[in-house]
């Protein structure tokens, strides 16, 4: 669909920028070069009397992008994970979009969700409430399981909601080709790729299949974690475009008057969100990454409810250990070993002086260390991280800013239920715990074992890497190869041998 038809999208969309007073804030924000911010005055004042205006009362992007609808709101909002492309002002200002739309007919619903699952809304269901939540993409009634009488939450997509976003995806292509030919010297923002990940991230969130399978997923991982609920998927009334989880019941935690009233420990509750989201994110890989009040819960019992899976985020073992020990390092105020770590990762040149580097990070870290505990901040720590790092040449990492940006809005959900909470005493036990776990001998080991478990799948293959390895010296060919085959044999036994000794002295430890 990309072509000139979409001329009109965005002349709509340069012209609603200029008319909500957008268009400057944002070049500002993502720092554009002067040809960039001429070129799209010059192009959006004229057409400024097509744009939309917008309710007056909001931010100035926030404004353009809510008026533009629902693929421009969910564009902020994937924008405000990413502080790297639209800078850290803005992204906090997008963080807060509001991604509450009229709700569409619930006639329309019912229809959607007979068609999907085949069956009658009365057959599966005694009860459909009204919509309860309306968003960009999607929106949620309350129902009743005809069969067992159980509440849930049905999630049902917009109609052809897909369509629509196509569209405008395909209008932002244009956009992005236009900022790249216009201004080379934007190409460093990479619109083309934001663009891509945007597309990338709305696609998966349009398959509620996908949406229902990480709500899975994290529940499995937090079954055992005491005081936290992810409600269970009914997985027989879910499809593309139909999602049914069990009703969460509880106060959301931004009615901190009502979670008072209700006697719940407000502090603890703090303290629990903290590190549930830490213990989450370094012992799983696996974290909720849109942790904010309208998403969580507080349940009857004061356990912490999550909702709303469509934005999950991803570490591996090797970056939760790298995370682990350079927050530890702030912890115990050890620079040079977080300048070290850095190295290590291969997350800064290998050319950079290590001990510049230590003194940067001990710039960082004084300030914030030195204020009052209420006042001691992890996020603002991990932005001002970033911004040393990339002085020192750290090239941007997508999983790093979605963590640091999730921190953030948990930071702020943990401080508007406990004011004083002191974050880095909190996060302190939850680190430590993964440190002793996951950092040291015994973590050594457990890597060993699993180097010999990997190791150990060639020893089926070992006689026909064996023989071929015979053919070879027996039949050269014109250009043989010998070393590589008896290399390949020789890894192979030394991996089994040095299986079999770590597992020795697994069983002897």
């Amino acid at each position: 669909m990309r072509g000139p038809h979409n001329i009109w999208r965005v002349i709509r969309t340069g012209a609603t920028f200029e008319r909500t007073g957008a268009m400057r804030v944002a070049l500002e924000a993502m720092n554009a070069p002067p040809s960039l911010r001429v070129a799209a005055r010059v192009l959006g004042w004229p057409f400024k009397w097509l744009g939309l205006k917008g309710d007056t009362n909001l931010p100035p992007v926030t404004r353009a992008l809510t008026a533009l609808g629902p693929a421009y709101i969910k564009f902020g909002q994937i924008l405000s994970t990413r502080p790297d492309v639209v800078g850290s002002e803005l992204a906090t200002q997008l963080r807060v979009l509001q991604d509450k739309l009229p709700p569409f007919p619930t006639d329309q619903a019912k229809a959607a969700v007979a068609r999907e699952l085949e069956m009658p809304v009365e057959t599966l269901f005694s009860a459909f409430s009204e919509p309860v939540a309306a968003a960009s993409i999607a929106q949620v009634h309350r129902a009743t399981l005809a069969e067992s009488g159980q509440d849930v939450a049905v999630k049902v997509l917009r109609p052809n909601i897909e369509r629509a976003f196509r569209k405008d995806i395909d209008a932002f292509y244009l956009i992005a080709w236009l900022v790249e030919a216009l201004a080379p010297s934007a190409r460093r923002l990479r619109p083309n790729d934001v663009v891509e990940h945007f597309e990338g991230v709305v696609l998966r969130e349009l398959d509620l299949r996908i949406e229902a399978a990480a709500a899975g997923e994290y529940a499995a991982n937090t079954v055992g974690d005491e005081g936290f609920f992810v409600p269970p998927v009914e997985w027989f009334l879910c499809s593309k475009n139909v999602m049914t989880l069990a009703w969460a019941e509880g106060i959301p935690f931004g009615e901190v008057d009502q979670i008072e009233a209700a006697g719940h420990d407000r502090v603890a509750l703090a303290a629990n969100t903290l590190q549930m989201f830490l213990r989450h994110a370094l012992r799983d890989g696996y974290f909720h990454a849109d942790m904010h009040q309208g998403n969580l819960k507080v349940g009857p019992t004061g356990d912490i409810v999550t909702v709303d899976f469509g934005i999950m985020g991803r570490l591996d073992e090797y970056t939760r250990r790298v995370y682990a020990e350079i927050l530890m390092g702030f912890i115990r105020k050890d620079y040079r070993r977080v300048a070290e770590v850095h190295f290590e990762a291969g997350y800064v040149p290998a050319d950079r002086d290590v001990d510049e580097f230590a003194q940067a990070l001990r710039s960082v870290g004084e300030p914030i260390f030195g204020m009052d505990a209420s006042r001691i901040s992890m996020a603002r720590l991990l932005a001002y991280l970033f911004d040393v790092t990339e002085q020192f040449g750290m090239e941007t990492r997508t999983e790093l800013i979605l963590l640091q940006r999730t921190m953030v809005v948990v930071e702020g959900v943990a401080r508007s239920l406990d004011p004083h909470i002191n974050i880095w005493e909190v996060a302190r036990p939850v680190v430590e715990d993964y440190i002793t776990r996951n950092v040291g001998p015994k973590a050594l080991i457990n890597d060993m074992i699993k180097t010999a478990l990997v190791l150990a799948r060639f020893g089926p293959r070992l006689p026909q890497l064996a023989e071929a390895a015979l053919l070879a010296q027996t039949n050269p060919k014109p250009e043989p190869k010998p070393t590589l085959w008896r290399d390949r044999l020789l890894f192979a036994g030394i991996g089994l041998a040095v299986g079999a000794l770590v597992f020795l002295l697994a069983e002897l430890i």
